[in-house]
């Protein structure tokens, strides 16, 4: 439990965080507001409510008693929640802190799952979110924790309910219900109907209907698309062969786990798809190959946003490791034996052995079902919303990897930025404005991964950046870095330096400006 206190008033709560389970208590707290020093989730101090995401939970509240000078606090010995992903278990024990005495009892869990209203077969609205990511689950969850009573239908071409998609290059040896957000068991609980394997495959926004693939259709009351994006596909020959893999699904971190085991992998391209492939870049293999153009890989969308300044670090780290990296080439070619990949043959002339060959050069969004529509698109695809994730066809919305919205750290330009954090929030704002709440989108983009054990973290938007403030040792492997532009930071990233990028999050969430000067 967390003794909070707050002037005059002291809150008890769940000690971690839903999400991964950090220990809140090393967070950052600015008035009511609690935020994780990890993946800078944040919760109400009073409620235990999420108030920035990535975590799907709230936090547990407890009563707070204060006599004779002493607090306590009173807790069931078992909090019941509806199924969750992960149980967060915590010890019995005495905890004393400065003069105040607080008795815990025991508890199952830290974590709490919203109230949400019920399925009213009587109301016929329908919703319909098109998409099995995040965004479109946030969106369903929000839906029911705001009173929606009418129908929810999640359409995805995906086999699986929503599942944690940053474990696949992290985690690679785990099967898909182990990385399941919630179980099918909690979605039916919500009266949200999931379809899988069913791709939408046009919209009439005339007659406000969805066809799918299979030749089946829907029609909606309001339409969320939250469709995603996939992986670029190579344009090279021999791009065909066998053994030459994107990593998007659960079957597909399993295939490239498998394949690459003791065999020479080459990894095309150096975002971070790339460069987090802990387990594969760990493989005993003779040789252990990463190929990548710097500067087409980091064109991206994440790159764009998070800048260069540490960019030679994870680098550095592959390296020592024995991952070797072909800077400033290109592959031009795949050759084969058999129908399976065997070689790869870079634009310099050099060759590299590979049996598996793993795709990571940026995304596309996935919104082909939409040409010919009248829905307004950016020239890559990208749907065109506002800060209410409204389209410009009515009753229509879009979230996510999809879209390309407002950034206030960009003053109000445009950007694609494809983090958890920024889908999820994107699907509550959408859901809020499908019941006509008027909210606007307000959001630090947060973004984390891990590399080697090594945990960076990273809030803002430095896309423009003209300087850095760096503190600390990139070669000890603990810094902290300020993105500058205009004379502001719009960015920070952090190696073993928490909570600081958390703390650096929650001023940016409030409008206050940190100076160069001050960064220094």
């Amino acid at each position: 439990v967390l003794l909070v206190r707050d002037r005059k008033e002291f809150r008890a709560l769940g000690s971690k965080c839903p999400h991964y389970g950090a220990p809140l208590s090393k967070g950052v707290l600015r008035g009511e507001r609690l935020r994780c020093p990890w993946h800078g989730a944040c919760f109400n101090i009073r409620t235990g409510d999420i108030e920035e995401y990535p975590t799907l939970d709230c936090i547990s509240c407890f009563k707070v008693t204060v006599e004779d000078g002493k607090v306590f606090i009173t807790a069931k010995k078992k909090v019941l929640t509806l199924p969750a992903v992960t149980e967060h278990r915590q010890q019995p024990g005495l905890c004393v802190t400065s003069a105040f005495c607080i008795l815990l009892q025991d508890l199952e869990s830290s974590l709490r799952v919203k109230d949400t209203s019920r399925r009213c077969l009587l109301n016929k609205n329908t919703m319909l979110l098109l998409g099995g990511g995040v965004a479109a689950l946030v969106c369903a969850e929000t839906l029911r924790q705001e009173g929606f009573s009418g129908r929810i239908i999640m359409a995805t071409n995906e086999k699986h309910v929503p599942y944690d998609k940053s474990k696949l290059s992290k985690e690679m040896n785990l099967k898909a219900e182990d990385i399941y957000l919630r179980k099918p068991e909690f979605l039916q609980a919500q009266g949200i109907e999931f379809w899988t394997e069913k791709e939408a495959v046009s919209v009439d926004f005339q007659k406000q209907k969805v066809h799918f693939m299979d030749g089946s259709s829907q029609k909606y009351h309001q339409l969320l698309i939250a469709t995603g994006s996939h992986s670029s596909s190579l344009k090279v020959p021999g791009a065909d062969l066998q053994n030459v893999c994107t990593l998007q699904t659960p079957e597909e971190s399993s295939k490239i786990l498998e394949l690459a085991t003791g065999k020479n992998l080459v990894i095309v391209g150096a975002s971070f798809i790339g460069t987090r492939l802990d387990q594969a870049s760990r493989l005993p293999a003779p040789a252990r190959d990463t190929n990548g153009n710097l500067p087409a890989a980091w064109s991206s969308s994440r790159a764009a946003c998070l800048g260069f300044g540490w960019v030679q670090l994870p680098f550095q780290m592959l390296q020592n490791k024995g991952v070797k990296f072909h800077m400033k080439t290109e592959l031009c070619e795949l050759k084969g034996k058999d129908g399976k990949v065997t070689e790869a043959v870079l634009a310099n002339g050099e060759t590299l052995p590979a049996d598996v060959v793993v795709v990571g050069i940026g995304s596309t969004p996935n919104s082909v079902f939409l040409k010919g529509t009248s829905i307004a698109r950016d020239d890559k695809g990208a749907i065109l919303v506002d800060l209410h994730m409204q389209t410009n066809i009515p009753n229509v919305f879009a979230a996510g990897d999809v879209v390309t919205f407002p950034v206030a750290l960009l003053d109000g330009n445009r950007s694609s930025i494809h983090h958890q954090q920024v889908a999820e929030a994107h699907g509550h704002c959408a859901a809020l404005n499908m019941l006509k709440r008027g909210k606007e989108l307000h959001t630090v983009p947060y973004f984390w991964t891990t590399l080697l054990g090594k945990s960076i973290r990273y809030a803002g938007c430095g896309k423009g950046y003209t300087d850095t403030v760096v503190k600390g040792s990139l070669e000890q492997q603990k810094f902290l870095i300020f993105y500058i532009r205009d004379g502001h930071v719009t960015a920070a990233a952090s190696l073993n330096c928490d909570p600081m990028v958390s703390l650096i999050a929650e001023v940016l969430y409030l409008g206050k400006q940190i100076s160069k000067e001050e960064a220094e």
